[in-house]
């Protein structure tokens, strides 16, 4: 028998730490919270994607009564980006959750299926893209998309 051991690198940040561009980042995800639709679970998600040419996008999750044809709000936000600016790379995305009154104090992750998503829309660009999550007690910010799913289906796969 064989193992393999993986490793993610997490860099943890208080908000008061990020960079400028970082802050501004987590602060649209943060906004787009307040236009989440999400009446079902309550728990409103943002997020922003920062373009290689300076434009920040953001969206957020939409809930339906028909599970699961709800759209999550890294999704919502990257189909945007890539429909709207179809050449400029994404180079990071901040994600930001609301619930119960408050923004959550732990950091929110993206799900499976956002993960390959923002994987995808890296391996488009065939650049990393930073993630950053964001809670009230700090930042998790990962230099890729690849760290949050390390063992992934590609377009190497299907060659």
């Amino acid at each position: 028998m064989k193992e393999i051991n993986l490793a993610t690198k997490i860099a943890v940040y208080l908000l008061e730490e990020c960079s400028e561009m970082e802050k501004k980042l987590i602060e649209a995800a943060k906004e787009a919270t307040k236009n989440a639709y999400a009446p079902y679970s309550g728990f409103r998600v943002g997020a922003a994607v920062l373009l290689a040419n300076g434009k920040i996008i953001s969206g957020n999750n939409q809930e339906n009564a028909a599970y699961p044809s709800g759209l999550c709000a890294e999704r919502t936000t990257v189909f945007f980006a890539n429909a709207s600016y179809p050449d400029q790379k994404i180079v990071a995305i901040a994600v930001a959750a609301w619930h119960n009154g408050c923004f959550t104090d732990d950091v929110i992750t993206p799900c499976g299926g956002c993960r390959q998503v923002l994987l995808e829309a890296e391996n488009r660009f065939k650049e990393p893209m930073k993630v950053l999550m964001y809670g009230n007690k700090g930042v998790y910010m990962l230099g890729s998309a690849k760290d949050l799913l390390p063992l992934s289906f590609g377009d190497e796969m299907l060659k």
